[in-house]
């Protein structure tokens, strides 16, 4: 195999998206800066539910795997590039490529699947609310989060054990900001073409199917949202609502953008930029739209910081 040929010194260079330009250096400590809120928000976000009893909903479980997701995804990219650009060495080794291959789809395959649970949680919550504890018990959350991350798990462990199958030669220069695998194909010696096949297949399965899971999620609840009674029930329905459509146009729209398009229409800007908008803003953005559209979120974090307040006021 081409992988016997491959050792792990064998070193790839990560072009990046910055140079040392005045504006690029602004855009670089705004990357930064972008990064510090949503590792805050993410990790305020996952302590927030599991500290106040109140969230300890299925819907507010999912949120926080939501947070877990975006935390560990957000940090399986922006570090690495913050060394690289810093330090000045361009370098990543052949098992590095391989954990970020592994870790970032992975983590976008579970976030797939997530989002399309967390919307058949609100269909379940808006269309049947009185078998909602029945349909969405805390052991069908536990399974249905735990699904999520085996599936994406496994899209990662296949996608990467075949892409570092491959021999890689010329240059060795990826243009990326991180290993993701289409950048990585540009450099190989045999023909992936077959690969790229499976890999379009992949994302039918893994983008548009949970799309479907939450067009049709979604449509019921519109319609059962309309025909409320109440003014503030249908309000708090679309609030809720709103933020999860919110979050999913971004992210399955981005992702389709870089993963469902031909070999040939693919730009290397255009891919990093799409890129840095759904493996750092997103992770940023996520938290903030949950929490700016929800009381509960709102009330837990007073709390915590009431709580807060009064043991210093003690001590």
């Amino acid at each position: 195999m081409a992988w016997e040929n491959q050792t792990f010194n064998s070193d790839f260079i990560l072009l990046g998206i910055f140079n040392y330009s005045p504006t690029h250096i602004f855009l670089f400590s705004l990357v930064l800066g972008i990064f510090t809120v949503a590792f805050i928000g993410n990790i305020a976000m996952v302590l927030l539910i599991y500290l106040d009893t109140q969230l300890h909903t299925p819907m507010y479980f999912l949120l926080s795997q939501l947070s877990l997701m975006d935390l560990m995804l957000i940090c399986t990219t922006v570090p690495k590039m913050a060394f690289n650009y810093l330090s000045g060495r361009m370098s990543i080794s052949l098992a590095g490529c391989g954990v970020q291959i592994f870790l970032y789809l992975s983590l976008l395959g579970a976030e797939c699947f997530l989002l399309a649970t967390m919307a058949y949680d609100r269909y379940i919550a808006i269309c049947h609310p009185l078998r909602y504890s029945v349909l969405m018990n805390q052991k069908i959350c536990g399974l249905m989060a735990a699904s999520s991350w085996i599936l994406g798990s496994l899209d990662g462990i296949i996608v990467v054990t075949v892409a570092l199958s491959f021999s890689y030669c010329g240059a060795r220069e990826i243009p990326h900001f991180f290993c993701d695998v289409p950048a990585l194909l540009t450099l190989s010696c045999t023909n992936t073409l077959l690969f790229e096949r499976m890999i379009f297949i992949c994302c039918i399965i893994m983008l548009l199917c949970p799309v479907a899971v939450v067009l049709v999620s979604y449509a019921r609840v519109i319609m059962a949202v309309i025909h409320m009674g109440s003014g503030e029930g249908r309000r708090k329905a679309f609030a809720t609502c709103s933020s999860h459509l919110t979050v999913v146009g971004m992210y399955y729209g981005a992702a389709m953008f870089i993963y469902m398009r031909p070999t040939s229409d693919r730009s290397p800007t255009q891919n990093k930029m799409v890129s840095v908008f759904y493996t750092i803003l997103t992770p940023m953005l996520n938290p903030l739209i949950y929490s700016l559209h929800n009381k509960e979120v709102a009330r837990a974090f007073k709390k915590v910081l009431g709580k807060g307040k009064s043991a210093e006021e003690i001590a």
